[in-house]
């Protein structure tokens, strides 16, 4: 038989529900996906190498396959809302495991991030290194590093300062060469980094508007004056 003409579906379709450990189960794999979706139903559609999980119509999350049983893959990106407000268990995660062997947490995150921890303490460092993260939602993967890289030469360990110099290398012509290689390099000078205040403050629009007047004050200060006067004028 001749196949049809108009698109069809090839994987199969799966309703498991979310666990509380945002994780769904498929065949006899676990995957991850985002944290808001704990406790309800999804939809899961399995191809024969990825799977794609919906939410609604939505869709919110998408893995290569386990072909192995009993394995599980988690995306450190849902769980970034969650370890943000429990920075404690950072360190330790799964997840982040299965970054740094993606590919996805490099060197240069470790690098920033013990550094971060030196200044702000151990809490507040890894939360500021968990905000880095998030900015891989609306910057490319290449630019977040190299925003790190940057700020790491330069002592800056604020998650805005990253985010700063990633959208310079976004914006920028040449990119430089993504890499461990970036955190030292020797005979460069120390890296700059723009405050996130001072780069606001130059980009406004001029101000076209006209200079004030303290004319009207100067009215006022007449009038009292001139009603001091009388009225010692009254007294004596």
């Amino acid at each position: 038989m001749p196949l049809p003409e108009e698109p069809f579906e090839t994987g199969r379709l799966f309703t498991p529900r979310v666990d509380r450990y945002s994780q769904i189960a498929v065949r006899t794999n676990r995957y991850s996906v985002p944290t808001r979706l704990i406790g309800k139903r999804v939809r899961v559609v399995l191809h024969a190498s990825h799977l794609v999980v919906y939410d609604k119509n939505v869709e919110a999350a998408r893995h290569e396959r386990l072909i192995a049983k009993g394995s599980c893959r988690l995306d450190l990106d849902h769980y970034l809302e969650v370890l943000i407000r429990k920075p404690g268990a950072f360190p330790g995660a799964t997840a982040l495991e299965q970054a740094r062997s993606a590919g996805k947490f490099t060197p240069v995150h470790d690098a920033w991030w013990a550094q971060a921890r030196k200044v702000h303490g151990e809490r507040d460092g890894t939360r500021a290194l968990i905000e880095v993260p998030l900015l891989n939602r609306h910057l490319a993967h290449e630019h977040v590093v190299a925003g790190l890289a940057t700020a790491l030469r330069a002592g800056a360990l604020t998650a805005d300062a990253v985010a700063l110099e990633a959208r310079k290398a976004a914006q920028s012509e040449d990119e430089p060469t993504i890499g461990a290689s970036i955190l030292a390099v020797p005979g460069q000078p120390p890296a700059t980094v723009t405050s996130l205040h001072e780069w606001r403050l130059a980009h406004l629009p001029p101000d076209t508007r006209p200079l004030p007047s303290v004319t009207p004050y100067d009215q006022l200060l007449r009038r009292r004056t001139s009603g001091s006067e009388h009225r010692e004028g009254e007294a004596q």
